[in-house]
């Protein structure tokens, strides 16, 4: 017996952000700070409501863009990294450590990220806890069957987080 998947898939070219950060390897070897323009892909799947959709796009693009604008132009800091430290310099400077290295930046440059690496995969895992927190906030979460975003570094290079309800 077949059975029929609906979604919407939201990708556009505004869905974006730029942002520094450096990735720390698995044998603790940290990358040199650099940035890229993100992009951003949200896919939800839900049974259709009584007017056969699965959620008005004009509902969803606002509100992934707010969470976007939180990281746009931002240094990007894992703050669950062990060997990672974070402090106040001064009332306006933080300083960030990892081993040798070590930078001072403006408190309102810099975002401490729930995560142990800020790598295309855990930013996409934090995006779609956020937007989910916003989508369960608009439609019934009993039709949400699964939420995948995709965050892409560079073109044909992205990381996905899907949570499937």
């Amino acid at each position: 017996m077949s059975q029929k998947r609906f979604s919407i898939q939201v990708h556009k070219d505004y869905l974006k952000f730029s942002a520094a950060h450096f990735l720390i390897f698995e044998n603790g070897t940290p990358e040199r700070l650099h940035g890229h323009n993100y992009k951003v892909f949200v896919e939800i799947e839900s049974g259709l409501d009584e007017v056969g959709l699965v959620i008005d796009f004009k509902l969803i693009k606002p509100l992934v863009v707010k969470i976007l604008d939180d990281l746009d132009e931002r240094f990007l800091v894992p703050g669950q990294h062990p060997e990672l430290s974070i402090s106040e310099v001064d009332a306006t400077g933080m300083e960030i450590r990892y081993r040798e290295k070590r930078y001072v930046i403006p408190k309102d440059d810099l975002l401490v990220l729930p995560m142990n690496n800020c790598s295309a995969e855990n930013l996409a895992s934090w995006i779609a806890g956020r937007v989910e927190g916003e989508v369960f906030a608009i439609i019934d979460r009993g039709r949400i069957r699964g939420l995948s975003v995709g965050v892409e570094e560079t073109p044909g290079q992205r990381g996905t987080c899907t949570i499937r309800y």
